[in-house]
C-alpha cells in the first residue's frame, strides 16, 4: 500500500511537470554541460598524473556517474521534501499531513519533487555504465552488489537530510540547509581516500555522503573490500531506523497550528 501511494504521488508530480515541456530540453542541456565540465576537469588532471589515489581515469568516470546519479536523486526527491518538511514544522502547518490516513513519514518523503532532476539520474547511470565499459568491463556478480550499494547510498543521503529536517521539531531555526548540504556534497565528487584522515572520518562516519558515493563506484570497479558493502548496508539500515525514531519523537514536540 505504501509503495502504491508513493508511486501515485510521483505520477501526479510527473503529470504536473509535463505541462512545461520546454524545461525538458533546458534540463538536458544543463545536465550534459555539468557532467561534461566534470569529465573535462578529470581529463585535465590526468594530463599531469597517471593515477589519483590508485584510481585511473576510467574508474573516476564511474565515480562521476555515481555522483551525478545520487545528486540527481537528492535534488529530485529528497531535498524538496526535506525543505517542505522543515517549512511545515517551522510554520506549524504539518497538521494537514498528519490528518491523512496514510503514513505521515512516507507522505512527507514523496509529496514534492523536481521531476526533471530525474534526467541527472539517467545521465549519471549512463555515464557509470560507460566508465565501467572503458575500464575493461564489469563482472556480472558485481552488478547486483553495485545496485544494492547504490540504493543504500541513496537511503543514507535520504536519512541524513530528513533527520536534519526533523530536528526542526527541537531547533526551529535551521536556515541554509540546502546550501550547506550542497557544499558538503561537492566533496563526494572525489574518492574519499584522497582526503586527510580527519576529513575521511567525517565523510564516512559523521556525514557519510562520501561513503554513499565512493563505495558503489568501488564495487563496480572491483576496488571494494569484502566488508565495504556490508558496512554501507548497515549504515543505511541504521540511518533509516534512526530517521523513523527521530520522527516519532519529534511528533511529540509538535504543537501544530493551534499553538
Amino acid at each position: 500500500m505504501n509503495l502504491r501511494l508513493a508511486a501515485l504521488y510521483l505520477r501526479l508530480l510527473l503529470l504536473n511537470e509535463l505541462q512545461y515541456r520546454a524545461n525538458f530540453l533546458l534540463r538536458i542541456v544543463t545536465s550534459v554541460l555539468s557532467l561534461g565540465t566534470a569529465v573535462i576537469t578529470l581529463a585535465l588532471v590526468f594530463r599531469q598524473v597517471q593515477r589519483l589515489d590508485g584510481w585511473d581515469l576510467d574508474q573516476l568516470v564511474v565515480l562521476a556517474g555515481v555522483y551525478t546519479t545520487l545528486s540527481g536523486f537528492t535534488q529530485m526527491l529528497v531535498m524538496p521534501n526535506a525543505l517542505a518538511l522543515l517549512t511545515d514544522i517551522q510554520e506549524g502547518t504539518l497538521d494537514a499531513v498528519l490528518l491523512k490516513p496514510a503514513g505521515a513519514l512516507l507522505t512527507v518523503s514523496v509529496r514534492s519533487s523536481k521531476v526533471w532532476q530525474g534526467l541527472d539520474v539517467a545521465i549519471g547511470l549512463a555515464t557509470t555504465a560507460t566508465g565501467a565499459a572503458l575500464s575493461g568491463g564489469v563482472s556480472l556478480s558485481a552488478v547486483p552488489v553495485f545496485a544494492v550499494t547504490l540504493l543504500c547510498g541513496a537511503a543514507l543521503i535520504y536519512s541524513f537530510l530528513m533527520s536534519i529536517a526533523i530536528s526542526a521539531f527541537w531547533f526551529v531555526k535551521l536556515d541554509n540547509v540546502a546550501e550547506l548540504f550542497s557544499g558538503l556534497f561537492q566533496a563526494a565528487r572525489w574518492p574519499v581516500g584522497l582526503y586527510p584522515g580527519w576529513m575521511r572520518i567525517g565523510l564516512t562516519v559523521l556525514i557519510p555522503i562520501g561513503l554513499a558515493v565512493t563505495l558503489p563506484a568501488e564495487v563496480l570497479t572491483s576496488r571494494a573490500t569484502g566488508a565495504g558493502p556490508a558496512a554501507l548496508a548497515a549504515f543505511a539500515a541504521a540511518g533509516l531506523a534512526f530517521t523513523r525514531f527521530l520522527w516519532r519523537r519529534g511528533l511529540r514536540h509538535y504543537s501544530g497550528a493551534s499553538a
